[in-house]
């Protein structure tokens, strides 16, 4: 999967999250599927409303995707599980950089995604779960110009004050966010260590904000 199929991939997470305050007023009584199919629709037409986003202000579609796209996912297990064993080698200072970097690399890759649509809407397959079920796979699809777009997401539903369904995986095209990762991730770790995946994935962030 090359970096245009993943950026346009990423229009999927991106689409799962509306503005904080619906997000947690509904999310914890909603169903999952249900749930993607309103905050879908919700920023879909809020990218294709603002003509800076569409014009590609990268400063405001980061802050865009931090502040609606971040709170619904559950970062650290997406984390945890896109950086494998080497997760449990690490202490908790490098986990909490692992965490820091990996979010400024997907929410770039997810401001590229945002500049780009125009005319794409959210279909949302029926859901094949148990109402009782706390962690579920929603299809759906990406349409408009081209083929459709295969994304699945999977969610889990979290206790406590926080209730609520959270990303903790994505899958564009057959391939798992988190497996894709998960692969260059451990090359880095074998090689280097786990100091060696932040350096990494520090110059890669360093690299994309210079456009290079």
């Amino acid at each position: 999967m090359n970096r245009r199929t993943l950026g346009r991939a990423a229009l999927c997470l991106t689409a799962v999250a509306a503005l904080g305050l619906p997000f947690a007023a509904l999310a914890a009584d909603e169903a999952p599927d249900a749930l993607i199919k309103r905050l879908s629709a919700d920023v879909l037409t809020t990218v294709k409303s603002d003509k800076a986003i569409q014009g590609g202000d990268l400063g405001k579609i980061i802050a865009l995707v931090d502040k609606t796209v971040m709170p619904n996912v559950n970062f650290r297990r997406m984390t945890a599980a896109a950086v494998g064993p080497g997760w449990r080698q690490a202490t908790p200072e490098q986990q909490k950089r692992l965490q820091d970097e990996f979010k400024i690399l997907l929410v770039r890759t997810y401001a590229g995604a945002l500049a780009q649509v125009n005319d794409q809407t959210i279909q949302v397959k029926p859901l094949r779960a148990d109402p009782a079920d706390k962690d579920v796979l929603v299809r759906t699809e990406i349409v408009g110009r081209g083929d459709p777009i295969q994304l699945d997401y999977r969610l889990e539903k979290t206790p406590g004050d926080g209730a609520g369904w959270k990303i903790y995986n994505l899958n564009v095209l057959g391939v798992w966010l988190v497996e894709t990762y998960r692969g260059q991730f451990a090359q880095e770790i074998n090689a280097k260590g786990v100091d060696g995946l932040i350096e990494t994935l520090v110059a890669r962030n360093k690299s994309n904000a210079s456009g290079k």
